[in-house]
């Protein structure tokens, strides 16, 4: 599945730190622009791997589950 998400990015001396507008607490940094990215889209890869699994808890066997496209 393609998802894309906003990337605020902000230079503080040597080191770029990014948040995600849409995914609360998913956040990043490093020393390039490149690294910091990589490393939020990890965080936000993992909160919505977690925010999944947790949502899944606790449903009745008899529900049906399918994936939904965004465009």
């Amino acid at each position: 599945m393609h998802n894309e998400f906003t990337a605020i990015i902000e230079k503080d001396e040597e080191w770029y730190i990014a948040y995600c507008a849409e995914i609360p607490g998913a956040n990043g940094q490093g020393k390039t622009k490149e690294e910091c990215l990589e490393n939020l889209s990890e965080a936000i890869g993992l909160i919505l791997d977690d925010q999944r699994q947790d949502s899944l808890r606790g449903i009745s066997e008899d529900a049906i589950s399918e994936m939904v496209a965004v465009g």
